[in-house]
């Protein structure tokens, strides 16, 4: 007689889900976003402007539970003295399916996911500044484990951080 068994009933050990843990269905643009407020002085500058770059990603279900929504957001802001040289901001999305246990969803979207977008949201920040008159801005890897940490430290102070 033949047995079906999974999980914990094959020597305690749950089985890791067949396939590909991650999907990526599609990759967008979601908000592009360049000012250059001081043009044309601020694009002759012979200073280096202080950049300041926030990231955030953030991570919902659709509706009918198999797909998600990963956006990663880039903020950065440019000043030479007190003016502001250029301001780029960007959402950049992609929408997924995961095959992982339950316990690894978020971090999953909140990481991988994020690590996986980031090389595209590297060359579209970097293209818009080129674009925009300045040197282009190339963006040092991000840390998204540590952005996940930090967030989730948030979310235990009993601030929102994300609804996936």
């Amino acid at each position: 007689m033949a047995e079906n068994t999974t999980g914990a009933a094959q020597g305690g050990k749950e089985q890791k889900p067949a396939g590909n843990p991650i999907t990526i269905h599609t990759q967008y643009i979601k908000d592009l976003s360049f000012e250059n407020p001081n043009a044309p002085e601020s694009v002759a500058l012979q200073q280096q402007p202080k950049i300041n770059i926030d990231v955030d990603v953030e991570a919902r279900t659709t509706q009918d539970q198999k797909l998600h929504e990963v956006t990663v957001k880039i903020n950065v802001k440019a000043d030479v003295a007190d003016k502001v040289a250029f301001i780029a901001e960007l959402q950049y999305g992609a929408v997924v399916t995961l095959n992982v246990a339950d316990e690894h969803r978020l971090p999953v979207l909140l990481i991988e996911v994020p690590r996986m977008l980031f090389p595209y949201v590297r060359k579209i920040i970097s293209d818009l500044t080129a674009d925009g008159g300045f040197p282009p801005l190339m963006m040092q890897q991000i840390d998204f484990a540590d952005l996940f940490r930090k967030k989730f430290a948030k979310q235990m102070d009993g601030q929102p951080a994300g609804n996936a």
